[in-house]
């Protein structure tokens, strides 16, 4: 299977490094060895910095001058930045240079100067209705109960997908975590890890964790941003101008791992996210434009589940929904307040599909989804 961004990243490496994050066994290293096949490169050419023989060759610089050349989970070695600014800038034109990792690059900024200007950066997210050509329910609700990995899906039995999660979260923090941050608890953010599953759906109280772990504000606070910033989740703001009856700035979370999450409606409600972030990080990646994903609550409380926006103006909002209803008032009232914003509401198993005289759209998730990245 081609994954969606391949052809933008041989393009790009014409011009400058290309940096590929996302999720730990999300596809990064199959993708990569399968652009070192297809630009005619040698499998030596890929060099990680997990294994013994890759770190030396890389620290000794012990790669050909020319082709492409995959450096994986280099941010592990502190100099990284300083390494690769001083490879590229004196670097044979015909080399080509792509870095990948299950952290966020572009926030890894220690041991090493600027690298503006120097790379590309793209991420790299699970598989999706669309990329897999998805247009039953029955593969639909296959993909909602095993998640979007590519291990636990092409297995396709729900007791792998389970066993798949469990060790992958643990090896989020065991590997990923302990490799390039000061925690000395790992114990205790692997419980983190696993309660972040049961807030889907609700604004994130960090006081709620923080009780639950017995730790301090601070330290729960930390905690989520380094999961973030290893994939393991994501977080949206709230969506809402001062004018507006907007709740304080709680963030709700939602996982890369569906799957994981046992509410069904909540689980089609994250699937729907992942999707959406897709998406968002794809225009962002590829067209450069100030997409931003997000949801709306007010203090009635009226709540719709996602807000699609661009340069801070609502353009899509998303109410998800598992079987046919007519639209929800909070979606009715949003498109009141801004008429000019398309509002979905998407329903999982649902048979209609309408549009309402104000223009609410409802959908069916196996063909509007089909629609994305």
């Amino acid at each position: 299977m081609i994954r969606y961004i391949k052809e933008h990243i041989i393009t790009d490496l014409r011009d400058k490094m290309v940096f590929l994050g996302g999720p730990r066994q999300v596809g990064k290293t199959t993708l990569a060895r399968e652009l070192l096949g297809s630009k005619g490169g040698s499998k030596s050419n890929y060099l990680n910095w997990d294994d013994d023989t890759g770190r030396s060759r890389i620290l000794d610089k012990e790669f050909p001058s020319s082709g492409l050349v995959v450096f994986d989970e280099l941010h592990k070695f502190r100099q990284w930045r300083r390494y690769l600014k001083g490879l590229y800038d004196t670097k044979d034109d015909l080399l080509r240079i792509l870095v990948t990792g299950s952290a966020r690059l572009d926030l890894y900024r220690y041991g090493g100067d600027s690298l503006q200007g120097r790379y590309h950066y793209w991420r790299l997210h699970p598989l999706s209705v669309k990329e897999l050509g998805l247009s039953s329910q029955k593969e639909v609700e296959t993909l909602l109960t095993l998640g979007g990995f590519p291990e636990p899906f092409f297995k396709g039995s729900a007791r792998e997908a389970r066993r798949w999660s469990r060790e992958y979260r643990a090896r989020i923090v065991r590997d990923d975590v302990s490799s390039v941050e000061q925690v000395k608890d790992l114990g205790s953010l692997e419980l983190l890890l696993g309660h972040i599953p049961a807030t889907v759906g609700s604004p994130l109280s960090i006081n709620s964790l923080r009780e639950q772990l017995q730790v301090s504000f601070t330290t729960t606070a930390k905690w989520l941003d380094i999961l973030e910033r290893m994939y393991a989740f994501f977080r949206l703001a709230p969506f809402g101008p001062p004018r507006m009856r907007a709740v304080k700035k709680e963030q709700k979370a939602y996982l890369f791992d569906w799957s994981v999450v046992d509410d069904e409606g909540l689980r089609f409600e994250n699937m729907v996210a992942v999707h959406l972030l897709k998406y968002v990080h794809y225009m962002q990646d590829f067209e450069g434009f100030d997409y931003d994903l997000r949801y709306y609550r007010d203090t009635t409380p009226r709540e719709v589940d996602f807000v699609l926006c661009n340069k801070g103006k609502p353009m899509l909002a998303v109410e998800c929904k598992l079987s046919d209803t007519q639209p929800s008032p909070s979606l009715r009232y949003f498109h009141s307040k801004f008429p000019e914003c398309r509002c979905v509401q998407l329903t999982l198993r649902g048979k209609k599909e309408f549009v309402t005289p104000e223009g609410l759209e409802v959908r069916v998730a196996r063909t509007w989804l089909a629609d994305f990245i």
